[in-house]
């Protein structure tokens, strides 16, 4: 009997022939009806849909079908694993198909929307060009060609976003540095958000300032300079302008490296996600903490009437908290005996 034969070796008689006829008719009527029986699962949803994948599995293992129903089994395999997220072996499963039966539209069609949710987007365009040569007409793929022809684009775009921004960001680093400023890491920026200097172009540093009054840690955002009316929480009127002093901290923090500055540059832009960027970093370390202890009344350094922002941050015991903050105190006030003791700190 043919169940008895070994594996590889030929019928010889007609009654082996026979058997084996029947096994293989078997075998393809099994195949044929556990492929129905997958196709009525995926009918019935999602609670089903790993019986459906089963019912295909055994289906394939049968190995008695031609090519191009081998090629549906695959297609059909595609499909459920697309349903359930499994876009990987969705993929696969629709390259099997395809390599079974190159005209498989189907196969194709899900070979595309797999790629798409990889983000595979060279390979979807190919698999919907392929789809349509056979089927120009076919309307999911037209669809899908359309989808990944804006997806390209403002992949594109975005790329472009990054690029212009992490360019941007190295112009004001060497800005910076040709200036001989000093970044330390951001302060307040609960109250400054993601605001940052900027470069124009005319290699001109514009800076927003941050002024923070130290009696009532209240505070004013300059990005223009403008007039501007009375303080409304200084009744006493101890705030004008013939009473108050500026003051910034010296040698508070540590200088930024040039790839932790470029890093800090880059928040909030479009390049923020990219993992690594290329620097030119002559000197990798932080630099040295210059830090003066509270009490010491030479931490707060009066700014001068007269001077201008750009000699204020250039100033070497001055490391700039991201942006430049400066600390506004009334000489008629009671705090200003306190502050110029250095008995005041700011809150951490």
């Amino acid at each position: 009997m043919a169940l008895w034969m070994e594996t590889g070796s030929e019928p010889t008689t007609q009654s082996e022939k026979d058997d084996l006829e029947a096994i293989e008719a078997l075998k393809h009527s099994t195949a044929l009806e556990l492929k129905e029986n997958g196709n009525q699962y995926v009918k019935m949803g999602k609670k089903h849909y790993s019986d459906a994948i089963d019912c295909y599995t055994r289906a394939i293992n049968q190995k008695v079908l031609s090519d191009s129903e081998q090629s549906i089994l695959f297609s059909n395999r595609a499909h459920v694993n697309l349903l359930l997220g499994n876009y990987r072996r969705a993929l696969m499963d629709a390259e099997e198909a395809i390599k079974l039966c190159p005209t498989n539209v189907k196969a194709l069609y899900r070979a595309a929307k797999a790629s798409l949710s990889l983000n595979l987007l060279v390979e979807v365009k190919s698999f919907c060009e392929k789809g349509l040569e056979h089927d120009p007409n076919n309307k999911e793929l037209k669809k899908l060609a359309e989808e990944i022809d804006l997806r390209r684009l403002e992949h594109e775009q975005r790329e472009a976003q990054v690029s212009r921004a992490v360019a941007g960001a190295k112009d004001l680093v060497s800005a910076i540095e040709d200036r001989g400023l000093k970044i330390g890491k951001a302060m307040f920026q609960e109250l400054t958000g993601l605001r940052k200097p900027t470069l124009d172009n005319n290699n001109i540093l514009h800076w927003p300032v941050l002024l923070l009054y130290a009696e009532v840690m209240s505070s004013d955002f300059i990005e223009d300079f403008y007039t501007c009316p009375p303080l409304p929480w200084d009744k006493e009127s101890n705030y004008t302008r013939e009473s108050i002093e500026l003051y910034y901290e010296a040698g508070s923090g540590v200088c930024l490296s040039k790839s932790k500055l470029l890093r800090y540059l880059l928040e909030g832009t479009a390049a923020s996600h990219v993992e690594s960027i290329d620097v030119d970093e002559k000197d990798a370390t932080e630099g040295l903490n210059h830090g003066i202890s509270a009490g010491e009344g030479s931490k707060w350094v009066k700014v001068g009437e007269k001077r201008t922002l750009h000699d204020v941050l250039k100033e070497p015991n001055f490391i700039i908290p991201g942006i430049p903050v400066f600390y506004v105190v009334s000489k008629r006030s009671s705090f200003y005996k306190e502050f110029k003791a250095g008995k005041w700190v700011p809150p951490p």
